[in-house]
């Protein structure tokens, strides 16, 4: 996600002049070589007169303790901090940084090509400027929503965050039934990534809902009326879906160590 975002910031909003990394892996900052930004194994080695207007962690929650603290030094008073660590609260992000401007952010996988969906939430030290700033960012691989009440974090991180996954999982699943019904396994593949992928892209650009989407497509008495039947039924997708964005927002909750706690 970090090379997402870093990739859509110097097509859009930044110069490579304008972004530092900080990437301890090798590997890693190989190939983020060509992107013409610094890269750097670890904060010490930043410039000490550095105050950058933004500080993002993209990193993931289980490092977030080891990888915060080193930062309190080196963002200045203006200096906003941007989290899109899933399940790190921003009283963890105060514990370590102080009472500084904060966002927390959940954005998702398809920001690689430019169409994430991320949801954010403020402190209350992040003036306007200072989500401006974040909001610019974000969007520069998709597009951004606020929320009130960063409670509501978890529920986005299990419906947006994780979200993809249920669709490469439909896709999946539907080859496979492609397949049981008879077609070859190249063929059962590309009808379905090709179905699930354009049914999306319809989705996006229709200013109709999916709800009307669905019932446009289903003719009364034809094919997809009884395989909407079985999706439908008290035991099917909807309820099925529901167990599983609760399950994911349970432990996007219970990915955060307590407060009182570093790791």
């Amino acid at each position: 996600m970090g090379s997402a975002l870093a990739a859509g910031w110097l097509r859009g909003p930044l110069e490579a002049a304008q972004l530092a990394i900080v990437e301890p892996d090798d590997g890693t900052a190989q190939r983020l070589a060509p992107l013409g930004a610094t890269c750097v194994p670890a904060p010490a080695a930043l410039p000490g007169t550095l105050r950058p207007a933004a500080i993002v962690y993209a990193v993931k929650p289980q490092v977030m303790a080891e990888v915060v603290p080193p930062y309190a030094d080196i963002g200045g008073p203006d200096t906003v901090h941007l989290s899109i660590a899933a399940g790190w609260p921003v009283r963890l992000l105060e514990r370590d940084l102080g009472a500084v401007p904060i966002v927390r952010a959940m954005p998702n996988t398809p920001a690689a090509i430019g169409e994430g969906m991320t949801v954010a939430w403020a402190n209350r030290a992040a003036n306007r400027d200072q989500q401006a700033l974040c909001e610019a960012l974000l969007r520069a691989v998709g597009a951004v929503a606020w929320i009130d009440d960063e409670a509501l974090m978890d529920a986005v991180t299990a419906v947006s965050g994780s979200g993809p996954a249920y669709v490469f999982l439909l896709a999946e699943c539907l080859a496979e039934a492609a397949v049981d019904a008879g077609l070859p396994a190249d063929l059962a593949r590309t009808l379905a990534d090709r179905t699930v992928s354009g049914a999306g892209a319809l989705l996006a650009q229709s200013e109709e809902d999916a709800a009307t989407l669905r019932r446009n497509v289903t003719s009364p008495g034809g094919t997809t009326e009884a395989a909407l039947s079985v999706l439908m039924a008290t035991d099917g997708l909807a309820p099925l879906m529901s167990r599983a964005v609760r399950a994911a927002a349970e432990r996007s909750r219970a990915l955060a160590p307590s407060s009182r706690t570093r790791g």
